[in-house]
Formats: structure tokens, sequence, C-alpha cells
């Protein structure tokens, strides 16, 4: 582990990018014909490739690393004293055409403060200076700053896509592995290939892609069980264990993994529209419902008796 895979097998070139969308693909193509890029807003969810594309964008663009400012929506940059810091950074020339500021997480910046404190950035500097903001909420981004950037949703690969990629990397990296093993972890991590490959690595140290139960405990994700239970119709188990491990705060995301898993719940299409449904009406019963453990838990029992 000398080397973490998720940074090894990053892309820093737009040919080993993956777009879903060959309009995105063209659109970056275009923006390194041109040299430039306008300000851009990166939404999509976690691990689906948003700060992998822009760097790359920065290294495609050959953009001088004294040029380049790096921030944390949801540590320095929250504070609303970073932003004296961002204006230094502005105010000097670049060594190149431009400079870049690219701010991760930035759905977390005090939209009071730090939000508004960008709107005139943004424009007092356009000649010298590109903003790259990265978000998962882009409804917690204040409109003023949606109106100076250029959005660009980036949508989640497919199952079949986000398998391929992590089989790709454990034959690069001489693992064997079991398919129905891989995809255990697949089902547990999908859309979050970096949360995939980082749960991979470390149960692939012996050269063969450990099962998650012979897993070493502290890389291992509670999901990973409840995967390998329901796969193996252990429903009630599954049921038991993903309510005791789920915490509160953590109810809508469960709600979406299983949305994303509709194979657990249903083999055919049939199956899995009445999944889709049951599934819906449970995440409409979030705010109706005082204790969530039991909306979950008459959820899962819904979904466990479609098959």
């Amino acid at each position: 582990m000398k080397e973490l895979w998720v940074e090894k097998y990053r892309p820093n070139t737009i040919d080993g990018y993956v777009f879903v969308d060959n309009a995105q693909r063209e659109q970056v193509q275009q923006w390194i014909r041109d040299g430039s890029i306008p300000h851009l807003m990166l939404s999509g969810g976690a691990g689906t490739g948003k700060t992998t594309l822009a760097k790359m964008l920065i290294n495609e663009l050959g953009v001088d690393e004294y040029d380049v400012m790096y921030a944390n929506g949801s540590k320095e940059a929250r504070k609303v004293e970073w932003v004296d810091k961002l204006i230094n950074f502005c105010q000097t020339m670049p060594f190149g055409a431009f400079k870049i500021v690219l701010i991760d997480e930035a759905d977390y910046m005090n939209p009071n403060s730090v939000q508004p404190a960008l709107r005139n950035l943004m424009e007092d500097y356009s000649q010298t200076v590109r903003f790259i903001l990265t978000c998962n909420y882009p409804n917690k981004v204040i409109p003023p700053l949606h109106s100076r950037c250029q959005g660009f949703h980036i949508t989640k690969n497919d199952h079949t896509e986000f398998t391929a990629r992590a089989a790709t990397v454990l034959v690069t990296e001489g693992v064997e592995f079991d398919l129905d093993v891989l995809d255990t972890y697949v089902k547990a991590t999908y859309p979050d290939l970096r949360k995939c490959l980082n749960l991979l690595q470390p149960n692939s140290q012996t050269g063969r892609l450990l099962a998650p139960s012979s897993a070493d405990k502290s890389a291992r994700d509670w999901r990973l069980d409840c995967v390998d239970l329901f796969k193996h119709g252990r429903v009630r188990e599954a049921r038991a264990l993903l309510c005791q491990s789920a915490g509160p705060d953590e109810t809508e995301e469960i709600f979406r993994w299983m949305y994303d898993n509709l194979e657990l719940f249903g083999k055919t299409v049939e199956q899995q529209d009445q999944a889709i449904v049951i599934i819906r009406d449970g995440i409409a019963k979030i705010p109706l419902v005082a204790d969530q453990e039991i909306n979950l838990s008459a959820t899962l029992i819904e979904l466990s008796q479609i098959s």
C-alpha cells in the first residue's frame, strides 16, 4: 500500500476520463482546444469524478502550479477569514494566461458570508482568474454563483461500467477475484468509485480479493454485510443490521442506496418497478414518521415481500 489506488488510477488526461455524456466530452475537448474555461460549477454524487475532471482540466490546459489555489468548502474555505487569502491570490498577476481557484465541496461554504463574497471576485478578476466549484448539492449554492458559473452535472456510470473500472484496477494490480465477491463491493459502494477502490485495496493485499466476511474490520463497511445477507436471502438479518448500523442522518442516503441496487429486491423489471414505488413511499414518509428506524424497517419489509 505504498500508493493509494484512488490516486494512482486518477486520470490526468481526457483520454483516461470516462464520460457518460458524449456532449460533455465534446465540450471539454473544446475548452482544451480554446486553451480557456469559463467559471465552472461541477455537480454530482460523491465519487463520480468531479475533482478528477477539475484536475484533469488544469493539467490539460497547462496551468502553472503556482497559478492554482486549492481550497475545501467544508474546511478553510468555510470561514470568512479565508476570503482575504483568496483576494491576495487573485490580485497578483498569473505566470501563465490565467489563474484557477479550485474549491471542493463548495456547497459547504457559508452562504451568508463566503459565498456572497465570491460574487464580486468572479466578476472583478474574470480576466485573470477562473473559479471551479465542485459540489454534491448544487441547491445549497446561492443563485448569484450559479448565474456566474457554467453548470456541468456529472452523472454516475451504470453498474456495468462501474464494475468494469473496478475490475480493471484489480487486473492491473495482478489481484485474483471472484466476480460475485466484486459484485458485493460494487453494490455496497455504487456510485462512489473512490469508496469502492478504498475498500478493495486493503482487502487485496494477499493477491486475492477477500470476501467481506473475511475482510479486515478496520476497512469494512456495514453495507458490505447487508449486501451479502440480501444476496443469500437472509432478509430479516439484513434488515436488522441495516437499521442498527445506519445513523439518523443517513436515512435519505440509505433510501438512495436501495434505489441504486434494485436488483437486490427484484429480478424482473416489474418487480424493480414495484420496488421503486415502495422506496418512493418510504422517502415521502420521512417527515411524517417520528422514528425513522421504524419507517426504514417498514420499507424493507415491503421490499422483501416483492419476491
